[in-house]
């Protein structure tokens, strides 16, 4: 995976997210095994102590979730999973709107425009 950090916002808050994104989109499915976290902040070119951050809010938030001698897993909980994927895509659906409303679209134009792309 290509990791990419933006400097406005701390890396690990960025890091989680990205993570968040790998398990909702099945990169790592319902109960897969993670890798290190020496081997992911290699990857992500970070410290492994960022890393590990991510991955306890992570772990606060029921995502993931640590076997002491085995590491790190995906939750199996899939519906745990589908909401988190459900709020991400809430978030996005969010902003778009708002920046279409920051461009002069009332919420009914921007619906005409999205059922005019899809149709495309």
């Amino acid at each position: 995976m290509n990791w990419h950090f933006e400097s406005d916002r701390p890396i690990y808050v960025q890091l989680k997210e990205q993570l968040l994104l790998m398990i909702v989109s099945g990169k790592y499915p319902a109960g897969a095994k993670l890798p290190t976290v020496r081997d992911l902040a290699a990857e992500a070119s970070v410290n492994p102590n960022t890393l590990q951050k991510a991955l306890s809010e992570l772990e606060r938030d029921g995502l993931v979730y640590t076997q002491r001698t085995s590491g790190r897993f995906v939750t199996e909980d899939e519906k745990m999973i589908t909401q988190a994927k459900n709020a991400l895509a809430i978030e996005q659906i969010e902003q778009f709107l708002k920046k279409m409303a920051g461009i002069g679209f009332t919420r009914e134009e921007t619906l005409t425009l999205l059922e005019k792309k899809v149709k495309e």
